[in-house]
């Protein structure tokens, strides 16, 4: 079987992987010069297996006035005159009620330990150099009553698998000496001593150098498909903006935002719309080490993350809806930049290298994964949102086992096509 797979990031060069460890003859095209430059490029790097609560949740709503009226928050919205930008926020506000952010939640848990499962299994087969460390994660609040909103979802996360404690201050600061600086704003902490960091984009060139050296595997850069060639209900190629062509039996959409273009000329229209994140690699440099969390921190109010990373401390943060795509917002870049130096002061901030990038979000947050109802051969791994590390090898193991017709290592029926 000849698969081919449009778009080389983090999702397509795993989807890429899992097929070819299967056996399967694959192509793998990429539009730019090279595997992971668009979203996987910078990304807040933890890998976050037990803390995949959807953003779309109750507690969002409360917030959201003050949200998109204060040009600080962590969330911004700009409306425009696009239709898909106002069904994707109507079906988000639909799916901020606890039944279904729970039963989100459950789904995202099978697929993020099917992920971890993946990876370190790859691992072990596979050396990869990405800066990977398990170094557990510290979700900080600073509001006792959101602290004791979290020990309910914890409670409820231990019953699908989830080890996780609930610190008061002295026991966060005890084990994360660099919240310290927090003094009495902080109220306490969500531990998970489980889970991980890494560089996305050394992750995602580990796999794509592997790729390029399998017998079964051939890779084009600058690849732009503009479409997918139909007849009689199968594609039957991928054409180039340049006019040429590849044929294949079957083909993955792993293109993020890219995907819904060529699914709209097929009568299809993926629900998924750019959600633009903001990060900051900050030097991790001799004398500045114990100003740096050496725990992954999020901080769960300003919804800002920090993960240390080889040489740089990995801060990303805010979600812009209908901001401008490409560069990043000079703006946004400096409020990020105050807030760290209020959490964290002893850090270099100053010298950090400032980054943007489009998350394709779906509104209930669950990626697509699996068979499109455009076309018989016609698959999705698509709208991961700020996830897309963190699931990126199970949703390649999801895809690799529906694809080749076998038994599904969990239920495929929450990430269909909807």
């Amino acid at each position: 079987m000849h698969v081919c797979i449009v778009g080389a990031g983090v999702i397509g060069t795993t989807t890429a992987w899992q097929l070819a460890r299967q056996g399967m003859k694959v192509t793998l095209l990429e539009a730019g010069d090279g595997p992971g430059l668009g979203t996987s490029y910078a990304n807040g790097g933890q890998l976050s297996y037990s803390y995949v609560a959807p953003l779309a949740d109750p507690s969002v709503l409360p917030s959201l006035p003050k949200w998109l009226l204060d040009r600080r928050s962590p969330l911004r919205f700009r409306p425009r005159m696009d239709v898909h930008q106002w069904r994707w926020c109507l079906r988000f506000l639909r799916n901020c009620d606890g039944t279904t952010a729970k039963r989100t939640t459950a789904a995202m848990l099978t697929l993020s330990y099917l992920s971890r499962d993946t990876l370190h299994r790859w691992m072990d087969e596979t050396p990869l150099e990405f800066h990977h460390r398990s170094n557990g994660k510290l979700i900080a609040y600073r509001s006792p009553e959101l602290l004791e909103k979290a020990r309910k979802l914890v409670e409820y996360q231990a019953g699908h698998g989830a080890q996780q404690k609930v610190l008061s201050r002295a026991e966060s600061i005890d084990l994360e000496p660099s919240l310290a600086g927090l003094d009495t704003a902080l109220a306490g902490c969500i531990y998970t001593p489980g889970e991980e960091v890494g560089d996305c984009y050394l992750f995602t060139k580990a796999l794509y150098d592997a790729l390029a050296k399998h017998p079964q595997v051939t890779i084009r850069n600058q690849a732009q498909v503009s479409r997918l060639v139909q007849r009689e209900g199968r594609i039957v190629a991928a054409e180039f903006a340049d006019g040429g062509q590849i044929e294949a039996d079957q083909f993955i959409l792993a293109n993020g935002l890219g995907a819904r273009k060529l699914l709209r000329q097929q009568g299809g229209n993926a629900m998924i719309y750019g959600l633009k994140g903001y990060s900051l690699s900050v030097p991790r440099t001799q004398g500045t080490e114990a100003a740096a969390p050496e725990i992954s921190v999020t901080d769960y109010e300003r919804r800002i993350v920090y993960a240390p990373i080889g040489p740089v401390l990995r801060i990303a943060a805010m979600v812009d809806i209908g901001g401008d795509p490409g560069a990043p917002n000079p703006q946004r870049i400096g409020q990020l930049k105050n807030q760290v130096k209020e959490t964290f002061p002893g850090l270099a901030v100053d010298e950090a290298v400032g980054w943007s990038g489009e998350r394709p979000a779906t509104p209930d947050s669950k990626p697509v994964i699996g068979r499109s109802e455009a076309a018989d051969n016609l698959w999705l791994n698509i709208g991961h949102g700020a996830l897309g590390f963190t699931l990126a090898c199970g949703s390649a193991a999801l895809l690799g086992a529906q694809l080749q017709g076998d038994r599904a290592p969990i239920d495929p029926r929450p990430f269909a096509e909807r």
